[in-house]
């Protein structure tokens, strides 16, 4: 499929949502006051995504490296996702939005799990934007885990080991039925990309801002598409 050179709005934009301690820091709030502002920011991402054709968004929503944080905010960031999961799904129906996961889901709690499922299953026909979480989720072990399925129908005699090249890869990665990213924000001025989609990204443009992800509104969102909409991308030619 030809890649557009001059592509007005990304078909697939990815997101690391950064800065919500920061942003709860700076207001003398506790940090799980700032994982809930982010929460809302969600609703404005999946609403902007609609409103200017955006077909696919992820979002970098928990990382694997994330479980080394303090159990006291584990347990609030699983809660609030589990919540999140729970009032969404109506609005998720209304809005058409399609929900996937990627990432080691299994390592979620139980309840949580569970949640997730059930709306991924409810929601599997809807026909609008599809919002794609990444949960307890990490690129290096995603690839690791990919070349090792890879490795088992090698030796099963399934593939070929010559055969192998950036489609067998690509086709074995969490990611594989969706079109890499175009686009990657990243919010509360990090300039890297945190383990997050490391094969995925590597032709995406990047666009980097210092505001906190819940200060991060549908102007900016607005702004960051219209900044890549002027870019051309080359894909390694003239």
């Amino acid at each position: 499929m030809a890649m557009p050179t001059h592509p007005e709005v990304p078909r697939h934009l990815a997101v690391i949502m950064d800065g919500n301690g920061r942003w709860a820091k700076s207001r003398g709030l506790p940090r799980k006051a700032g994982h809930r502002a982010g929460a809302e920011t969600v609703r404005e991402a999946v609403d902007v995504c609609q409103e200017m054709g955006i077909e696919f968004l992820t979002l970098y929503a928990f990382s694997s490296e994330n479980w080394n944080r303090p159990e006291k905010e584990i347990e609030a960031l699983m809660k609030l996702l589990e919540r999140f999961l729970k009032t969404k799904t109506r609005e998720f129906a209304k809005k058409n939005v399609r929900l996937k996961a990627i990432g080691q889901t299994h390592r979620l709690p139980d309840s949580c799990r569970a949640e997730l499922e059930k709306v991924m299953a409810e929601t599997k026909d809807n026909t609008g934007i599809t919002l794609i979480l990444a949960l307890s989720y990490g690129s290096r072990e995603e690839i690791a885990d990919a070349t090792r399925r890879i490795a088992v129908k090698v030796q099963s005699g399934e593939l070929d080991a010559g055969e192998i090249g950036n489609d067998t890869i690509a086709a074995h990665l969490d990611t594989a039925e969706f079109p890499d990213p175009d686009l990657l924000i990243r919010t509360s001025g990090e300039l890297r990309l945190s383990n997050f989609l490391l094969w995925q990204l590597s032709y995406a443009e990047f666009y980097i801002t210092s505001k906190n992800w819940p200060d991060f509104h549908k102007a900016d969102f607005r702004e960051a598409i219209e900044n890549y909409s002027r870019r051309h991308r080359r894909f390694g030619r003239v």
